[in-house]
């Protein structure tokens, strides 16, 4: 199961998903729907504009659990 933990990173670095979405530039709406784990095809795009903003890399922000 592939989860993402955009929720725990925020929440380490004290940041909302507001501030995320006018970081990177992308809809608030997108973002809620990533820090949800709504997302059911992950946008290579969005994962890379939300590793930019939070310097981190992929794997702080996506899971892999069997």
């Amino acid at each position: 199961m592939i989860r993402l933990t955009l929720d725990k990173v925020l929440a380490n670095r004290g940041l909302t998903r507001y501030e995320l979405a006018k970081r990177t530039g992308i809809r608030y709406q997108i973002i809620d729907n990533y820090y949800k784990n709504k997302v059911k095809r992950y946008d290579s795009y969005v994962l890379e504009r939300i590793c930019d903003a939070l310097g981190c890399q992929i794997s702080d922000v996506i899971e892999y659990k069997k």
